[in-house]
C-alpha cells in the first residue's frame, strides 16, 4: 500500500514562466538565443582548450569541467523549457520529473563546487606565485576535479532521495517551468519537514562553504593587488576579480535564496525568476566572463580561425 502512495501521481503538470501566449513566444525566442549563447560558448571554450596545448594548464583545466556541467545544466532544463513554450499541454513523467531532479542537482552542485575550486586556484597564483606549480600539480587537479563531480553526486542523491521518498498523491500541478525539489515539496501529501532539513543541510555543504571559500580567496586576491606597483597590472586583476564576483553573486545569491530559506506552501513568480539566473543566465555568462575575455584564449581562437582559413585556401 506505501509503494502505490510514492507512484500515484504518474505525471505532473507545470504552469510554466506565463500564461500569457504572446509572452510565452517571445521567452521562446529569448530563451532559445540564451541556450545557442550557451551551447556554442561552452563547445567553444572545451575544443579550444583541447585542442591548444598553450591552454593545458589548471585553470583551464577547471575551466574545461565548468563548460561541459554549464552543458550538462542547461540541457537538463531549457530544451523542455523551450517545448513546453510552444505546447499546452506542459507535462512530465513521474520518472522523468526524478532524472531531471538527479541531473540538474548533480551538474549543478558540481558548478558550486568548481567554482569555489577556481577560486583557490587564482588564489594561490596571485598570492603565491612561486609556489604555484609545486601547489596545484596535476594530481591535485584532478583530484580538486573529482571531488567537485563527487560532492554534486552526493548532494543530488541526498536531495532526490528525500524529496522523492515522500508520497505524491491528487495534486500534480507544479507552479514553476521544470521540477525543483522547493517546488516539488509544495505538493508531497506528508509532512515535509525532514526533507526541508536535509536540502536545508546540503545546502550549508554545497553553497555556504562554497562561496564562504571564494569570498576569503578573492579577499586575499584583492589584498595582494592592492600592493602591486604595476597600476595596468592592478587595473586588470580588479577587472577580472569584479566579473568573476557578478557571476559568483548571480549564481550562489540565486541559489541560497530558493534553497536556504523556510518553504512557503505557494511558489511566488519571484522565485521562478530568481531561479532563472542560475538555469538558464550563468551558464551563458560564464564561458563569456570566465574565458571568452582572455588573451590566451582569444589567441587560441585567433590560431584556429587561422588554421581553418589556411586549409580552406588549400
Amino acid at each position: 500500500m506505501g509503494e502505490e502512495n510514492h507512484t500515484s501521481v504518474a505525471e505532473f503538470i507545470f504552469l510554466g514562466l506565463s500564461q500569457d501566449s504572446q509572452i510565452q513566444i517571445l521567452l521562446f525566442v529569448l530563451f532559445l538565443i540564451i541556450y545557442l549563447l550557451t551551447v556554442l560558448g561552452n563547445l567553444l571554450i572545451i575544443i579550444l582548450i583541447f585542442m591548444d596545448s598553450r591552454l593545458h594548464t589548471p585553470m583551464y583545466f577547471f575551466l574545461r569541467n565548468l563548460s561541459f556541467a554549464d552543458l550538462c545544466f542547461s540541457t537538463s532544463i531549457v530544451p523542455q523549457v523551450l517545448v513546453h513554450l510552444l505546447v499546452k499541454n506542459k507535462t512530465i513523467s513521474f520518472m522523468g520529473c526524478m532524472t531531471q531532479v538527479i541531473v540538474f542537482l548533480l551538474v549543478g552542485c558540481t558548478e558550486c563546487a568548481l567554482l569555489a575550486v577556481m577560486s583557490y586556484d587564482r588564489y594561490v597564483a596571485v598570492c603565491k606565485p612561486l609556489h604555484y606549480s609545486t601547489i596545484m600539480t596535476q594530481q591535485v587537479c584532478l583530484q580538486l576535479a573529482t571531488g567537485s563531480w563527487a560532492s554534486g553526486a552526493v548532494v543530488s542523491l541526498v536531495d532526490t532521495t528525500f524529496t522523492f521518498q515522500l508520497p505524491y498523491q491528487g495534486q500534480n500541478i507544479i507552479n514553476h517551468y521544470f521540477c525543483e525539489p522547493p517546488a516539488l515539496l509544495k505538493l508531497a501529501s506528508a509532512d515535509t519537514y525532514r526533507t526541508e532539513m536535509a536540502i536545508f543541510a546540503m545546502g550549508v555543504v554545497i553553497l555556504l562553504a562554497p562561496v564562504s571559500l571564494i569570498l576569503a580567496s578573492y579577499w586575499n586576491i584583492i589584498s595582494t593587488v592592492i600592493q602591486m606597483q604595476a597600476g595596468e597590472g592592478r587595473l586588470k586583476a580588479f577587472s577580472t576579480c569584479g566579473s568573476h564576483l557578478i557571476v559568483v553573486v548571480l549564481f550562489y545569491g540565486s541559489g541560497i535564496f530558493t534553497y536556504m530559506r523556510p518553504n512557503s506552501k505557494t511558489v511566488k513568480e519571484r522565485d521562478k525568476m530568481i531561479s532563472v539566473f542560475y538555469t538558464v543566465v550563468t551558464p551563458m555568462l560564464n564561458p563569456i566572463i570566465y574565458s571568452l575575455r582572455n588573451k590566451d584564449v582569444k589567441g587560441a581562437l585567433r590560431k584556429l580561425a587561422g588554421r581553418k582559413s589556411f586549409s580552406q585556401r588549400r
